[in-house]
């Protein structure tokens, strides 16, 4: 292989095939830079050593295709070159072939100046040529081997489920596969494998996974493809704990393949506490927590400024972001997205121009409270005087969280507000270290979500997860404070994965689709094989999935999904080098019984 060459090989004869990657003709002498994946050798033809392979060298160019056979040299020490491994030897050539020529090129693997994402993705073969790419792919194989490996160690059996399967939504629409022999009849691209892993539990496959594709057809994201790679598994008889160790394992695993360690077991946060101290169920644990700094203020002081007294006033805190201009200030304020009431103070020039006999007492409590060192940033996020605290009676109002609509409205803006001032001064202050990975397992989710065009409740995580014990009779009456056995697993504000304790019992299963509003008609029409399946002795079961893509993604230091999948799609969920989607011939569409209706 053309990066596997070294000083010990000197003298030996070789063949290397590859790119040519560079071309330096001098005359008599040319210099080809030999690439494969591994890497690259210098490769010499010599005038007078071999005037017909020099002559037939004269007429290669970048991205030829060609064998290149000879004697393995030790370089001039003038020569060497330090940057690459091959780099203190080069190949003498006494024969040369051509396997194949290419025409120029859009762009060229060894462009330090990427072009843009659409020629990328429309020549992606060429695209993956380069090294980062190489380097991104070589990586997904050594996280998903490794993860692989460890499950399989742990006793976890690799079991395929099927691609083709029936409807069951989750929250994205489906992609439909139409049926030639069942006319009018769909097949479904599955979501997930979710009710295939449960019925292999009980089939008494008690250790499974898979490294499987997905499909969603929902809108896109630099951290969403319609077509994804999660690694998915289910366990029989686990409390969360065991769920948690097992990921645990297969992740350090999958860091140490990629050259990181990383420390276990991870911190553990129940949801409520993740919303009141970062305002997102993913929150990211390299800045600092929310603080609540209301009582550094006196009441009349809250009035002069118009916060409402009732809610809380948040102090975000970024470290070592120094003194901002007035203009940096001001350049806060679009960044904030207020949810509700709640509106931001980017400094306290206001509250000591209205107090300024207890501006700066304020500015030094608070300061104080949060922690704050002298060049962090404080920015508050406030409740104004007329919203309000606690909100009507609609079934939407009453959170999962212990918190009112009013103030979760708070806790929301300033958690937006955060991570937008984390990533605007994420570069200029280094707030994040390569490197740092910060765990963290959320947990106790709600188990509803409140629909409003729908006016209904629907699952927060799927309507196959477990309820607490303790509020199961709170499913019908009080559907909102009812707590899942959910968790999630974060890594630096992104969520990698979500898992559950399933529902083992047939009745459990019923009561929770008539929460969700389906008739007992409806249940068994979408779920009659699955629910019947319970009632053949189902074992308590529970299992997650992570999304193999984002791990690689961040391990990769990338900033899209697109740069660690070898055939993305775009945004707008095409495949440019394929040009896919395409319309298909009438008469297929016939054999289908289909007519395709064009949107007005």
């Amino acid at each position: 292989m053309c990066g596997a060459l070294r000083l010990s090989d000197a003298g030996k004869k070789v063949v290397l095939m590859g790119w040519v990657n560079r071309r330096r003709d001098l005359g008599q002498i040319v210099f080809v830079d030999l690439r494969d994946r591994t890497g690259v050798t210098q490769v010499v033809f010599n005038h007078e050593l071999n005037a017909a392979v020099h002559q037939k060298a004269e007429s290669l160019r970048n991205e030829f295709v060609i064998a290149a056979i000879g004697t393995v040299k030790r370089r001039d020490a003038d020569t060497i070159n330090p940057n690459i491994p091959t780099g203190e030897v080069e190949l003498v050539v006494e024969e040369l072939r051509i396997l194949n020529v290419s025409k120029p090129l859009p762009f060229l693997p060894s462009d330090t100046v990427l072009a843009n994402e659409e020629m990328r993705l429309k020549y992606r073969y060429i695209d993956l040529r380069r090294d980062a790419m190489q380097f991104n792919i070589e990586l997904r194989h050594k996280v998903a081997l490794a993860i692989r490996d460890n499950l399989a160690a742990q006793g976890f059996f690799e079991i395929e489920t099927p691609f083709m399967t029936r409807s069951t939504p989750e929250g994205a629409r489906d992609y439909l596969v139409p049926s030639r022999v069942s006319p009018g009849s769909f097949y479904a691209l599955p979501q997930s494998p979710q009710l295939f892993k449960q019925i292999l539990m009980i089939s008494g496959f008690d250790k499974y996974f898979q490294i499987v594709r997905c499909f969603r057809d929902e809108d896109l994201r630099a951290d969403r493809q319609p077509e994804f790679t999660q690694i998915d598994l289910e366990m029989s008889y686990p409390q969360p704990e065991r769920v948690w160790e097992v990921v645990e394992g297969f992740l350090t695993a999958a860091f140490k393949a990629a050259g990181h360690e990383i420390k276990t077991p991870f911190p553990r946060m129940d949801f409520d506490d993740a919303i009141r101290q970062y305002g997102i169920d993913k929150p990211d644990l390299r800045l600092p927590a929310f603080t609540d700094v209301g009582d550094c203020f006196a009441p009349d002081e809250l009035q002069g400024l118009a916060i409402n007294k009732d809610l809380p006033v948040i102090a975000i805190r970024i470290p070592r972001v120094g003194e901002l201009s007035r203009k940096e200030r001001d350049d806060i304020k679009p960044l904030f997205v207020a949810k509700g009431g709640a509106r931001v103070f980017e400094d306290f020039k206001r509250i000591e121009n209205k107090f300024p006999e207890a501006g700066t007492r304020v500015r030094e409590k608070v300061r104080e409270k949060a922690g704050a060192a002298a060049d962090d940033l404080l920015v508050l996020v406030v409740g104004s005087a007329q919203s309000g605290t606690t909100g009507d009676a609609h079934p939407a109002n009453k959170r999962n969280i212990r918190v009112t609509p009013a103030e979760m409205a708070i806790y929301a803006s300033a958690g937006l507000l955060r991570v937008a001032l984390a990533q605007k001064y994420s570069d200029r202050h280094q707030l994040f270290q390569k490197g740092d990975y910060r765990f963290l397992w959320v947990t106790n989710f709600p188990m509803f979500e409140w629909d409003e065009g729908e006016r209904r409740w629907n699952a927060a995580h799927h309507p196959f997860t477990s309820p607490h014990d303790e509020d199961m009779d709170k499913l019908e009456t009080d559907p909102a404070m009812v707590r899942a056995l959910a968790y999630d697993v974060v890594l630096n504000g992104t969520e990698l994965g979500s898992g559950s304790i399933r529902i083992h019992r047939q009745d459990v299963q019923s009561r929770i689709f008539h929460a969700l509003g389906m008739t007992e008609e409806e249940a068994r029409s979408r779920f009659g094989f699955f629910l019947e399946a319970l009632e053949y002795g189902t074992p308590p079961h529970g299992g997650i999935a992570l999304g193999l893509d984002r791990i690689v993604m961040i391990l990769a230091g990338a900033d899209s999904l697109r740069e660690v999948i070898p055939f993305p799609k775009t945004a707008a969920a095409k495949d440019l080098m394929m040009e896919a989607p395409t319309p298909v011939p009438e008469g297929q569409l016939r054999d289908l019984g289909i007519a395709v209706v064009v949107k007005k």
